[in-house]
């Protein structure tokens, strides 16, 4: 049983940076590096929001909000995803998940596409 569990949110100040981790476990190191592992955030009362993923092969993509900005990364020894996230916004505030998805199961920005999910950290940008 794979599990994910995030770390790292919580209250900064605009401007300022943080770094999101997610430690999977239950997984082999070759599952590990096949899953493409995704970032999303959610506020309350909107839908789970894409913000960043890479594939197996490293390849990233983002939220237009999220280029130039945040940085997903991967250390494949820990079975950690990173998510580095600096010039914080108020706009940015939300509880920020990680998930994993199966090769070639859908599309990396579709929240459905994907078959673990972590619980969640808070993050919160003050102005």
């Amino acid at each position: 049983q794979v599990q994910l569990v995030e770390s790292g949110g919580r209250l900064v100040q605009a401007g300022d940076s943080l770094r999101l981790s997610c430690v999977a476990s239950g997984v082999t190191f070759t599952t590990f590096t096949s899953f493409g592992m995704g970032w999303f955030r959610q506020v309350p009362g909107k839908e789970r929001e894409f913000v960043a993923h890479m594939r197996w092969n490293g390849s990233t993509d983002y939220a237009d909000s999220a280029k130039g900005r945040f940085t997903i990364s991967t250390d494949n020894a820990k079975d950690t995803v990173y998510l580095q996230m600096n010039s914080l916004k108020p706009e940015d505030t939300a509880v920020y998940y990680c998930a994993a998805k199966k090769p070639i199961k859908g599309a990396y920005f579709r929240s459905h596409s994907y078959d673990y999910w972590g619980q969640g950290t808070q993050v919160t940008v003050s102005s």
